[in-house]
């Protein structure tokens, strides 16, 4: 498997809205993708369908080899969804949310116990293991969520406006550990309003108003739009549908 996400001619529409409009797009294997794109750009409708979540109304997709809509059951073994509204159970303890998210995803016995310890260790909570969930601050609610979302080990991750409402020293240790992810086999698409965010993935790609317009490093990106920063092109896109 040469990408870990192959996505032809994909089409989306909810009545006579055109969500998505005949997005062609691949992301090799262990990159980090940025997904870049005003409000209502089709951002979250392309990775709800990628999720296995929502079916295209055309073309096809697939990610880490399984077709989105003929293989979604298996799909969602295999790919760790976050976002800024992760779910986790405030009534619960740090190891026990771990705990749950990993034994929905089938890990038992000891394997179970082997995986949480890992978490602990490298997302450097084991010192809060025992504490209520919804008693962490907004950066250790996302470590949490994080270690939550990859505690099956998936080969893909997924991350919608993961680190909103996180202050900046959370959110480079956050980029940290997603680093760290790719280089340890896990690709990872995220979508981020934060533009030096989007200048530590290693590719991004633009959408608005549901077509795909611009795919590239972030220092090819800006020349194609005859912009100086990311930041411009963002700026430029967000004023054209304002």
């Amino acid at each position: 498997m040469s990408n870990a996400v192959e996505i032809v001619g994909l089409r989306k529409t909810f009545g006579s809205l055109v969500a998505l409009d005949g997005i062609d797009l691949s992301i090799a294997q262990r990159d980090v993708f940025g997904l870049l794109g005003p409000n209502g750009s089709g951002k979250t409708t392309l990775i709800r369908i990628l999720c296995g979540l929502m079916a295209p109304s055309a073309g096809h997709a697939t990610v880490v080899g399984f077709d989105v809509v003929r293989q979604s059951d298996a799909l969602r073994l295999r790919i760790g969804y976050m976002s800024q509204r992760f779910g986790l159970y405030d009534d619960l303890t740090v190891k026990e949310n771990l705990w749950f998210f990993a034994s929905v995803y089938g890990i038992k016995g000891q394997a179970l116990r082997e995986r949480i310890d890992e978490r602990l260790k490298s997302m450097g909570l084991g010192e809060r293991s025992g504490q209520l969930a919804g008693t962490l601050s907004g950066g250790w609610k996302q470590r949490l969520a994080l270690a939550c979302a990859t505690a099956h080990q998936p080969d893909m991750l997924f991350l919608d406006e993961p680190t909103a409402a996180v202050d900046p020293a959370a959110r480079r240790q956050f980029w940290e550990m997603i680093y760290q992810m790719a280089e340890g086999g896990t690709t990872v698409l995220v979508t981020t309003h934060y533009m030096d965010e989007a200048a530590r993935c290693r590719h991004l790609a633009f959408l608005s108003q549901g077509k795909l317009i611009a795919v590239g490093t972030p220092e090819e990106i800006p020349k194609q739009f005859g912009k100086a920063t990311i930041e411009d092109v963002f700026i430029d896109l967000q004023s054209k549908v304002a």
